[in-house]
């Protein structure tokens, strides 16, 4: 299996038998749903792990101590459709993130990302941005994402997917080296329309049952 230097796969017993359960295409709309937020939470878990913390004086009930909290805040940035099923799954153990929205979607005929929607805050220099995406397959999507949010200055920028394919985490170890991706599995390759196999379908469609 080709190394790549800037991916992380989460190979967690616990994500992986959910993960099972996701590609299996018996499993109905609901628990897909279910299922995407569960790993999703747990990337973010398993990405956040070295985040840049400060020093701070609390008052606990009995006395003072020094605690440590989180150096900067946290935006996550969905791929519209499905990456908002990740963002609502991490949001259920870290509501204090801020969310931003990249409306992106892959031409069929071309494989190329096509962009309709953006918002972002405007202090996002200062922030982790956390960029979300359920399936890293051609990596066309993500580093036009990337570059999106380099040029409104993210500083920090970390790339969590359910599933990659080895041509998208190449196309993002060329361009962005210093961009870390964590994946639940690094699958074979893509099919001639951009799909990654084994894979599990479309995440967007099965996410929100249509």
């Amino acid at each position: 299996m080709q190394s790549f230097p800037n991916l992380t796969v989460v190979e967690h017993a616990i994500i992986q038998d959910k993960l099972a359960r996701l590609r299996d295409k018996a499993t109905p709309f609901f628990d897909f749903r279910t299922l995407l937020e569960d790993i999703s939470l747990l990337l973010f878990y398993e990405a956040s792990r070295k985040l840049s913390t400060r020093d701070e004086t609390i008052e606990t009930p009995l006395e003072s101590m020094t605690v440590r909290r989180l150096q900067h805040p946290i935006l996550l940035v969905p791929i519209l459709r499905a990456g908002l099923g990740m963002a609502n799954g991490i949001v259920k153990v870290f509501p204090e993130a801020r969310i931003g929205v990249l409306g992106m979607y892959r031409d069929e005929t071309t494989l190329q990302p096509v962009d309709y929607y953006l918002r972002l805050p405007d202090d996002i220099r200062g922030m982790d941005v956390f960029l979300l995406d359920p399936m890293l397959a051609t990596g066309g999507s993500a580093h036009s994402a990337v570059e999106k949010l380099k040029r409104h200055r993210a500083e920090r920028i970390v790339m969590l997917a359910v599933i990659a394919a080895p041509e998208g985490v190449s196309v993002m170890q060329e361009h962005h080296p210093e961009v870390p991706i964590f994946t639940a599995a690094l699958d074979r390759q893509l099919n001639s329309r951009g799909f990654i196999l084994p894979g599990l379908g479309d995440a967007g469609d099965r996410y929100f049952g249509v």
